[in-house]
């Protein structure tokens, strides 16, 4: 197991390396004045002779290596460049951008762990009836349309029809009690400041607004997880374990919870985790169309703009969570199942 986890802790910086090697090459295309844009520390518009004072600074019109090098110390010294779309550093919009993704991340994932494992066990169990049709219909229904069909549709419903559900991260209400000397910004994520800050009304309307993106979330990613863990149960109620423990006279409820619910969690922890670790690296398409101010819909608007200093911030992040999740995934997997060993 530790030789392992050493493996996999080696690794990481290597592929790490390897992703922001090719995208920075891929970046570095583009011819030297449009890459000193990026360099710039104001959004202001560059003179001709600043431009040749970034080039020449930061060795702009020298090779691929030598520039990614210069690159690589600057990155992990902090100094990630300054974003024209967020009008601030890279680093500060990070910090101003992911608090929002991982709340959605959060009120979105659990519905899909709790409710998801809740309607795949009873699609297994009541296999070939009425019920299992119905969940298993619906979930391939919302699997295979485009989430970004759901969320429109959900927008035109809930907010077009209804008018219940605005988009955006909160109401100008909300936003201009934030802004208030009265309201204190502990930690960016708006439900645990306004819990903090004792304000119902912030929290109240912080949960309104993120009810929609969550919910268009959970019904196309839910599918998935119900699939598989039908798909899983369906599997270890047919092995003869299953069949010794009912002929020793054990209850169902009793073989589910005891011995089929943790035999069935390698697969659950593979969809779900990797799922986990999309949603962290922003819902690109939700957050834009419910205009969810989240990392994913930063990164879009960067690579829209070609602010260059922000692409590379954005895939900086979302490169980390995906290397870093997948070594949490992979640990847990010989938490949860002893036969698993990693030699």
């Amino acid at each position: 197991m530790s030789k392992f986890i050493k493996r996999k802790i080696i690794s990481i910086p290597i592929t790490f390396l390897g992703i922001t090697f090719i995208l920075f090459s891929a970046i570095n295309i583009l011819p030297p004045q449009t890459l000193a844009t990026a360099y710039s520390s104001s959004d202001k518009e560059l003179t001709n002779e600043e431009i040749s004072e970034i080039i020449k600074k930061y060795d702009l019109d020298s090779s691929i290596i030598k520039k990614y090098s210069n690159w690589l110390k600057r990155t992990f010294t902090g100094e990630l460049g300054y974003s024209q779309t967020a009008k601030m550093d890279v680093l500060k919009a990070v910090k101003t951008y992911i608090p929002a993704t991982i709340e959605l991340t959060v009120f979105s994932i659990i519905p899909i762990f709790l409710i998801g494992n809740f309607l795949g066990v009873l699609s297994a169990r009541r296999k070939g009836e009425l019920v299992d049709k119905i969940i298993s219909s619906v979930s391939s229904f919302f699997y295979s349309i485009p989430s970004f069909i759901i969320g429109i549709f959900l927008l035109l419903i809930f907010y077009g029809i209804l008018g219940i559900f605005e988009p955006g991260r909160y109401s100008a209400y909300t936003d201009i009690m934030i802004s208030s000397l009265s309201f204190k910004k502990y930690t960016g994520f708006m439900i645990i400041d306004s819990i903090l800050n004792a304000d119902i009304k912030v929290l109240m309307d912080c949960l309104k607004h993120l009810f929609l993106p969550a919910f268009s979330i959970f019904l196309g990613t839910s599918a998935v997880f119900i699939k598989i863990t039908r798909t899983s149960v369906i599997e270890e109620l047919n092995k003869d374990y299953v069949r010794t423990l009912r002929a020793k006279g054990l209850d169902e409820d009793y073989i589910m919870k005891k011995h089929i619910k943790k035999n069935i969690l390698i697969p659950q922890l593979t969809v779900g985790g990797l799922q986990l670790i999309r949603l962290l690296g922003g819902v690109v398409i939700t957050e834009t169309i419910f205009d969810w101010p989240g990392i994913g819909s930063w990164g879009v608007k960067c690579a829209l703009r070609l602010d260059i200093s922000g692409v590379m911030g954005f895939a900086i992040v979302v490169s980390a969570l995906f290397l870093i999740g997948n070594l949490i995934i992979d640990i847990l997997y010989s938490v949860v199942d002893p036969r698993i060993r990693y030699e």
